[in-house]
């Protein structure tokens, strides 16, 4: 589905990442870690468009995206929640999903149902301003919009960051059904042993380049891994 070939990216004249090569299968559950300035968030901003394009290559479905916009990018069938500011506040919740399927003529009910279905609580506060919501339920606000195009691939970035520690179990639950559902997911999570237990494939990036590629559970038995990257 995702074919990421020796890519260079990064922004303006800076180069961060250099030769990284990356894939996700139809359906396939994918994380990405490493250790802080790693260039992670640059290998989820660079599929989505949102970097400086150096070199390389990336696909999606078989089609070139290298270098496109991010509003051109979406119409393939790729949703994207960033880290941070990643909903607007003074808008309803209801307005924020709604402006996930901006590039439609209409929005489209039955998508909107579904990510009801998925988050229940959304429904039951489709009129708050998503900005006086909690932290877990502007994420959820956040995923919801992105699964409004009912995208192939959904791009998650640090889902965890900033969450109570009892509300993470939660997030990465959420994330398992919305794969389990047919959704393809790339993730950048700092919590790598827990993305890593629970992938199909996971990748560590250290300073821009690929460093290790297995199967997650694969990855959290490697001694080296672990002592390295993941605190032993």
């Amino acid at each position: 589905m995702l074919e990421v070939s020796e890519l260079d990216a990064g922004y303006g004249d800076l180069q961060v990442l250099y030769d990284v090569d990356l894939a996700v299968d139809d359906g396939e559950y994918v994380t990405v870690v490493g250790p802080n300035g790693a260039g992670k968030s640059t290998v989820m901003k660079s599929v989505f468009g949102l970097t400086t394009y150096m070199g390389g290559s990336v696909e999606f479905q078989g089609e070139e995206i290298s270098g496109h916009r991010p509003e051109e990018i979406i119409t393939h069938g790729i949703g994207y929640v960033p880290q941070n500011d990643n909903v607007f506040p003074s808008l309803t919740v209801r307005e924020n999903l709604e402006m996930g399927a901006y590039i439609l003529d209409e929005v489209p009910q039955d998508a909107l149902n579904a990510v009801f279905d998925r988050f229940p609580i959304l429904e039951e506060r489709q009129d708050q301003k998503a900005g006086t919501m909690s932290g877990g339920q502007q994420q959820m606000v956040a995923m919801g919009r992105a699964l409004m195009l009912e995208p192939d691939l959904l791009l998650l970035d640090e889902p965890s960051a900033g969450l109570a520690p009892d509300l993470v179990d939660d997030m990465f639950d959420r994330v398992d059904i919305i794969n389990e559902a047919g959704t393809a997911v790339l993730m950048v999570e700092q919590n790598a042993k827990e993305a890593l237990r629970r992938c199909d494939r996971g990748y560590v990036v250290v300073q821009g380049r690929n460093r290790y590629e297995d199967e997650g559970e694969v990855l959290l038995a490697d001694e080296q891994v672990r002592r390295d990257f993941l605190g032993g």
